[in-house]
Formats: structure tokens, C-alpha cells, sequence
């Protein structure tokens, strides 16, 4: 059987911030490779440089030095345009805080990607909106704003959301610390569905039981990955 493609490799990745005049090294030469289908749990303390890690894996921040290789292409040579199409279409994002919009329904909220690639019709982006609700369980909750929905539902809305262009790669900044453990118990069972279809799943996590139902866990600390 054939080795899994590689969907990252990092070298040696740096990221130095310049802060009360001095140089503090947030990311400090980590170097990591993530295969196609991984499921991946990042821990660390607060401070140990995890979700700067993610926020470089994700396109968001880029390194001070260092090489950031995705899918076969060196990040460094993208543009910003370029760059924002790889999140939009190539990367879907988790966030501790949902990230939902207030005031927009469950439906719209996950339509919201769609409007920032190839242009689709009107009737394309409702039906891939729902059936992506539906596969989160809220095929009753499309009309809902997050203001009438749970932390686990508005959760779900939000991986809907980062899933409706497609993406290879899903990244989740502590996608449970927000919610109670049944909830955070659903949005892992959730991960795991995902992972055995092939996505590439990178997950922050500061709680020990969550990072166990990863395939592998990576310790950081001061900004170094140590086991």
C-alpha cells in the first residue's frame, strides 16, 4: 500500500514577535509533517505557541523564517490573493467562539464561504448550505440565528460552514472549550466521521481526553514541539 501523500511540512518554522523591545519567539524551529487523512491533536499550556502554529498552518500569519510546504507548494511564493483562495477553498477554519454571525440565519451563515469563490447560483448554494446542515444534524434549525441555538448547534453550524467549500484540510482552534462535555462529545464524534472520509484534520486542544481521540498528539512548549 502506498505511503499517504503529504498535506504539510514545515522546516524549521519561526515566528518572532518584537515586543517591549525585545525579540520573543512565539513559534520556535518546529518542523512537522501531516499526511493526507491525519487527524492531528496540538497541546500545550497557554503561551506555548499552538495556535500561532495554527494560525501559520492555516495561511492566517506567516513565519519570520522557515519553510511552509502545503500539498507541494511553498507558501512563501503566494501573493495575498493567492493566499486568501487557499483558505477560502483549500482550508476550512473551527474556532473556539464559533465565529457565526449574529443576526444571519444557520442557512446563510454556512453559505457565506460560497460567495468568496467561483461564482454559483442562488440554488446551488441553498442546496449544498442544507445538506451539509443536515449532515450536522440541524436540517430543523436552517432559519435559526446562533442566538437561538445551543454552543453544540452553533458549533455545528460553524463546521458546516468550514466544510461547505470542500476543504482538504479542517483546522479547529479547542472546537469543544466551549461547550459542555455532551456537546463536545458530538462535535468529536462529528471529527471522527471526518477523518475516516479523508480529511485531514489539525485540532488545538488544551484537555487531554479530547487530544487522546486523535491519531497522534504533538506537545509544545515555549513555542517547541517536545514529544
Amino acid at each position: 500500500m502506498a505511503e499517504p501523500k503529504l498535506v504539510v511540512s514545515l522546516r524549521d518554522i519561526r515566528k518572532v514577535y518584537h515586543l517591549g523591545g525585545e525579540d520573543i519567539a512565539a513559534v520556535d524551529g518546529v518542523s512537522l509533517d501531516i499526511a493526507g487523512g491525519d487527524f492531528v491533536a496540538i497541546m500545550g499550556a497557554s503561551g506555548s505557541g499552538k495556535s500561532t502554529l495554527l494560525n501559520i498552518l492555516g495561511c492566517l500569519d506567516q513565519p519570520t523564517s522557515g519553510a511552509y510546504v502545503l500539498d507541494g507548494e511553498d507558501v512563501a511564493q503566494f501573493d495575498k490573493n493567492r493566499l486568501a483562495r487557499v483558505r477560502n477553498r483549500r482550508i476550512g477554519f473551527v474556532f473556539q467562539n464559533f465565529s457565526l454571525l449574529s443576526r444571519t440565519s444557520s442557512l446563510e451563515n454556512v453559505e457565506m464561504p460560497l460567495y468568496y469563490g467561483p461564482h454559483r447560483p442562488a440554488e446551488e448554494r441553498h442546496r449544498r448550505a442544507i445538506a451539509l446542515l443536515q449532515r450536522v444534524g440541524l436540517g430543523d434549525r436552517l432559519h435559526h440565528t446562533p442566538g437561538q441555538l445551543s454552543g453544540g448547534q452553533m458549533q455545528r453550524v460553524a463546521i458546516a460552514r468550514a466544510l461547505v467549500n470542500e476543504p482538504a484540510i479542517l483546522l479547529a482552534d479547542e472546537p469543544t472549550g466551549n461547550l459542555d462535555s455532551r456537546s463536545g462529545a458530538e462535535i468529536m464524534t462529528l471529527f471522527h466521521e471526518l477523518s475516516a472520509e479523508g480529511i485531514t484534520l489539525i485540532m488545538v486542544t488544551h484537555a487531554e481526553d479530547i487530544a487522546r481521540q486523535a491519531k497522534r498528539t504533538i506537545h509544545m512548549r515555549d513555542g517547541r514541539v517536545v514529544a
